[in-house]
């Protein structure tokens, strides 16, 4: 008899397997689950070697799976930057000395940068400008990078060291803030902000992200996260997940979403979607369409309320979204499209139409990434088209004071409740650093669609907390092709699970964001254990 290497015992296990939803126990080895069941059946499985562990009614469940998230192409980065989010600072005037704190010990010309800060949570309940930049000071060049991460703040030299003066015209798909005579606030939207992430910024220097990745990958696991796939990598970041799996620091499995602009080069090198292993994987290639929910730049058929000019911002046209999704799906890549208000996610579709037309695929599962804004019209075509989406989970909790600029149409915003209705694949995502990365924030979110401020905005989309944590495991699977392989507690699976303090389905769901998470597990090793500290 083959005995287990390790046997968990008297649990309460959710395992998001329709066939056997509740279980009692479970066994592992080399790295897969090999029984699931009662836990007398379970116990003789264990041998003098195996590792046993009494559960004493603890809940287990499936590894949980951000299918969209910035945890290594921008969270590492952020370790090196100055920290604005709203817990560190509350106005324009603490940010300013935050990052005059850091200038004084940065070489003179360098780059200073902040991260997520706010609008809406500040005190001013605005962007901060240029001149208050300046401020921070005048010898090096100082970029802010707001929460939604599709707009940024730029002061006087680091415009100056992207060329951008007052006459000069705002690129296709982005838009340079100014004020009422014509001068540059700072304020950087879509490819404006692009630009300086992409191009303008040096990357980090070989070395300074080990730390940052031990750090961000730590922060995942204790949120009982096993799985991600990387919403943001170019060559840098590629060359950062490949090393970090090397030098073992990568405990998550991990599916890249590549950009379009390398494409030509992953054809080259014939790769396709799934090139890799369990651990590191080549994904989707990714593209933006138009702008964000939180920074307010989504396109829109109707106008953001209070602003009657205001449709948001497209960051491509038409022709050339078409060209680039025709030319991925050619090549036989599953295809990720960021489209966030309804007019976009119309247009979007037109184009995967015209792709799937010319050359039909079944089983392509292309992506909408977000795809907030939504109508009976739309969830048809998406239906048909046979696509998978991935709403924030966490923005009703997180972003709830900025849904007053959409109106009515948060009935129609995160749309899980239509999108399930329907039958349309949804997975699981925080978008994180965007959204809080946590999943049991996200299942409380889902659940109540209350925010963090204790409004209820469009119920009419609530959803069980049992259809929270399916779409946070077996549907984040499937959208990368995994389902068989992980995403629940099924014999011959990844052996990825998640031991938390309560059960979220017992709970009251307006506490299930305190639940913690104890251990964390992947192929049957711990990751996490909340009693190492």
């Amino acid at each position: 008899m083959l005995f287990a290497d390790l046997v968990v015992l008297n649990g309460n296990v959710i395992t998001s397997d329709d066939r056997k939803p509740r279980a009692e126990a479970l066994a592992v080895r080399d790295g897969k689950f090999v029984a699931v069941g009662e836990s007398a059946q379970i116990r003789e499985l264990a041998g003098k070697n195996t590792r046993v562990m009494d559960m004493r009614g603890k809940t287990v469940t499936p590894g949980f799976i951000d299918a969209h998230c910035h945890p290594l192409s921008i969270v590492c980065k952020q370790q090196l930057q100055v920290d604005c989010t709203p817990a560190r600072v509350k106005t324009i005037d603490d940010i300013v000395d935050a990052l005059a704190g850091r200038a004084g010990v940065t070489p003179e010309g360098k780059w200073v940068q902040g991260f997520g800060y706010d609008d809406t949570k500040l005190a001013e309940r605005r962007h901060p400008t240029r001149l208050e930049l300046d401020r921070v000071s005048a010898e090096h060049p100082v970029y802010l990078h707001h929460v939604s991460v599709n707009l940024g703040v730029a002061n006087s030299k680091a415009l100056e060291a992207a060329g951008v003066a007052k006459d000069c015209p705002d690129p296709a798909g982005g838009k340079f803030d100014r004020d009422e005579n014509g001068e540059l606030t700072g304020v950087c939207r879509q490819k404006s902000h692009f630009r300086f992430c992409w191009e303008v910024i040096p990357y980090p220097a070989n070395g300074e992200l080990e730390e940052p990745v031990r750090r961000v990958c730590r922060e995942y696991v204790s949120a009982g996260i096993t799985s991600i796939a990387d919403a943001w990598v170019a060559p840098g970041e590629l060359k950062l997940c490949q090393d970090a799996v090397a030098d073992g620091l990568l405990p998550m499995r991990v599916y890249m979403m590549v950009f379009a602009d390398y494409l030509p080069h992953l054809k080259a090198l014939k790769l396709r979607t799934g090139f890799g292993n369990d651990r590191l994987k080549l994904g989707p290639i990714k593209m933006i369409f138009d702008g964000s929910i939180s920074a307010r730049t989504a396109y829109l058929y109707e106008s953001y309320e209070g602003r009657p000019d205001d449709f948001g911002i497209l960051t491509m046209g038409r022709r050339e979204l078409d060209e680039k999704i025709l030319e991925a799906h050619e090549a036989g890549f599953q295809i990720a499209v960021h489209a966030n208000g309804d007019r976009a996610i119309d247009m979007l579709l037109d184009s995967y139409d015209k792709a799937l037309s010319k050359l039909p695929r079944a089983n392509h599962r292309h992506r909408i990434e977000h795809c907030t804004v939504v109508n009976p019209r739309i969830l048809r075509r998406i239906k048909q088209l046979g696509l998978v989406v991935f709403p924030f989970s966490t923005y009703i909790y997180e972003h709830g004071e900025k849904m007053s600029e959409y109106g009515s149409r948060v009935s129609m915003m995160f749309a899980y409740r239509s999108f399930l209705d329907h039958g349309i694949p949804v997975a699981g995502s925080s978008d994180n650093p965007c959204g809080p990365v946590d999943p049991l924030i996200a299942f409380q979110s889902m659940a109540t669609r209350t925010s963090k401020d204790g409004e209820v905005l469009g119920p009419e989309q609530k959803i069980s907390v049992e259809e929270a944590i399916r779409i946070y495991t077996l549907g984040s699977a499937y959208a990368s092709f995994e389902e068989d392989v992980k995403g629940s507690i099924e014999v011959g699976k990844l052996a990825d699970f998640v031991v938390l303090s309560d059960d979220p389905t017992r709970v009251s769901p307006d506490t299930i964001k305190d639940i913690k998470v104890e251990k964390t597990f992947v192929g049957g090793e711990v990751v996490y254990d909340s009693g190492d500290g």
